[in-house]
């Protein structure tokens, strides 16, 4: 377990830069000026903001004249910041979080609101993780009187939508090391979790429970999709490369459907396998699960993967320019989830019911 160091309410960066602000700058440009660069468009961005196209144009040109220097390129294939807007997008999303997080304080100290804090929950964890780790939050800051605001959104390997100040927390897939893990988050980890693989009972590796790489990347491997979950999708693309450097995955013939893969692997014209997304704790598997017989679906058996080369780590990761009673309330989460997990996540994630739909 690494255990996060708190850091300091106000971030350097962006006081200096709420500090040094041209003459004429307000928080509406900035704004703005995020909204565009999120949307990547005029149009969606206008839309996002509730502003006519034209008000929205005349704005970023008047942030353009404060301060001194294109901020954007327009071009066919859409729009792309120059290195000044690049510069600026990151202060303005610091300044930002830090005016957001200081206006809920001061409501919340004149009574007319409490903190908030903004948490990604990705859709398609294992639901004893998920639930663990969300009732712990939940009660932390209820015991900090501060709501939670529960966003279900996919996070990417690099956690861009708290780097991008849209969230305060979030947890996920970490694919490094935790102290890889660069500023401005922080990272608590919670345990190792490996996949599942779904084979037909009559492969040979059925007979024992587990199935090698080399036995894996000789089949069709339906695995994904993978903007549900593109660090763990990238990352075991990039460890079955090295066991056969041609391999690719194959599309899921329905995205969000366990059960319909398992019938298209089970009839193909070819040994197919079904990888699924990180579902039991590392070491804890059940051993082999036999999947009953029925129309469509035919006879396919859960293994193991020998010596357990496919793991993600389950985070708990939230930016470190976070007010301190925020980051306290992720920290004592973090640590009351991760010591007791284990023994309660064994026998409720490592489940023989095949659900009816979800992330695979």
């Amino acid at each position: 377990m690494q255990q996060a160091q708190l850091g300091p309410s106000c971030p350097p960066r962006a006081a200096a830069a709420a500090a040094e602000a041209p003459a004429g700058m307000e928080l509406r440009h900035l704004r703005y000026f995020v909204a565009l660069a999120d949307a990547g468009s005029f149009t969606h961005a206008a839309e996002r903001m509730f502003i006519a196209q034209p008000t929205l144009s005349h704005q970023i040109r008047r942030l353009e004249e404060i301060v001194g220097t294109p901020l954007l390129q327009r071009r066919r294939e859409g729009l792309r910041l120059t290195k000044a807007g690049t510069v600026l997008l990151d202060a303005s999303r610091n300044v930002l979080s830090l005016v957001d997080h200081e206006v809920s304080r001061t409501r919340q100290a004149a009574g007319l609101g409490r903190q908030r804090l903004r948490v990604v929950v990705p859709p398609h964890l294992p639901e004893a993780l998920a639930v663990e780790t969300a009732s712990a939050l939940r009660s932390a800051a209820a015991a900090a009187d501060v709501d939670v605001v529960w966003m279900e959104t996919p996070l990417d390997a690099e956690f861009s939508v708290i780097r991008q100040r849209r969230a305060d927390a979030g947890l996920g897939w970490l694919m490094t090391s935790p102290e890889a893990v660069a500023a401005p988050l922080d990272v608590m980890t919670l345990g190792e979790f490996e996949p599942d693989v779904w084979i037909s009972s009559s492969h040979a590796a059925a007979r024992r429970g587990s199935i090698s790489l080399d036995e894996i990347v000789s089949m069709d491997v339906i695995h994904g999709p993978r903007r549900a979950e593109a660090g763990t999708y990238d990352a075991w693309t990039t460890v079955l490369r090295a066991t056969d450097p041609r391999f690719e995955f194959t599309d899921p013939p329905f995205r969000h459907s366990l059960p319909m893969a398992l019938a298209f692997a089970a009839t193909g014209d070819r040994p197919t396998a079904v990888l699924t997304g990180p579902t039991v704790i590392a070491g804890t598997r059940p051993g082999l699960i036999r999947l009953p017989r029925s129309a469509g679906t035919h006879d396919m058996a859960r293994v193991s993967i020998e010596n357990q080369p496919l793991t993600a780590t389950a985070a708990l990761v939230w930016s470190r320019d976070l007010p301190r009673p925020l980051q306290q309330i992720l920290f004592e989460t973090a640590d009351g989830v991760t010591s007791p997990a284990p023994a309660r996540w064994a026998g409720l994630v490592s489940v023989s019911a095949l659900p009816a739909a979800g992330h695979f």
